[in-house]
């Protein structure tokens, strides 16, 4: 896939349909891969931390999760012209693997979580066939991905948090040899309902950071680190 760079971090420039049709590539030939979402706070933590860049570089797909991420692409002159939120690919895919009869694996989240997301998603997506579900309080990892070899999965949601998910995704892709693997996050409790999200009004004008910020006054040193990020990218000499 196409892809710009900012600061030293891939993203794809491709809309959500062209990452459901790379998706269907991948799944068709059977090649691992794994699906990372990118936001500004993660490039700015990627500066840093050499690891934690080379990690998301790896990714098959790199996602422009955050708004600041269309903006940057704006400003250089880029074609990102849309977000591509984790969310919203996690429920696409499901869609479409409900339309293709890929099968689907959800680990991670607290107990009970995953079980009930899986209600949820079977009722949204009819025919959607979610052949395992682990939560992430595993204690035998060698153990839980025998589990999932049997269960052998075209794709796999992973909401440990990140870079936790990521990492998990990448030391077992060679055993596991799952098409398309994917770090939610926090998703599979927003589709609960136990974490709200902003109103489709705010979703589509990129204002969801705002919707956090008030719900969660105390992230305000987070989201601290889009002007700078912005100021690097502006003035920042290699090319996108």
């Amino acid at each position: 896939m196409e892809k710009e760079n900012y600061l030293g971090v891939d993203v794809c420039k491709t809309d959500m349909e062209g990452v459901l049709d790379e998706i269907d590539e991948i799944v068709r030939e059977r090649r691992p891969s794994f699906i990372v979402a990118i936001n500004p706070e993660k490039i700015m933590k990627a500066i840093k931390d050499e690891k934690l860049k080379n990690l998301l570089n790896s990714a098959a797909i790199q996602i422009a999760d955050g708004v600041g991420v269309v903006i940057a692409s704006k400003l250089k002159g880029g074609k990102i012209k849309s977000r591509v939120t984790g969310i919203d690919l996690m429920q696409n895919i499901c869609k479409r693997s409900a339309e293709k009869g890929y099968r689907v694996f959800l680990l991670g989240a607290k107990p009970g979580v995953a079980e009930r997301a899986a209600e949820i998603l079977r009722e949204r997506y009819k025919g959607i066939n979610i052949v395992g579900i682990r939560d992430g309080y595993f204690k035998d990892e060698n153990e839980l991905l025998g589990y999932i070899e049997d269960k052998n999965p075209d794709v796999m949601f992973v909401a440990m948090g990140s870079p936790a998910q990521e990492l998990f995704i990448t030391r077992n892709m060679d055993r596991l040899k799952i098409p398309v693997s994917m770090g939610v996050g926090g998703s599979y409790d927003v589709i609960c309902g136990n974490i709200p999200r902003a109103p489709k009004w705010m979703c589509s004008m990129g204002l969801e950071w705002l919707f956090r910020l008030i719900k969660e006054p105390w992230r305000y040193k987070r989201m601290m680190v889009l002007p700078l990020f912005f100021v690097k990218v502006l003035f920042n000499k290699d090319k996108s």
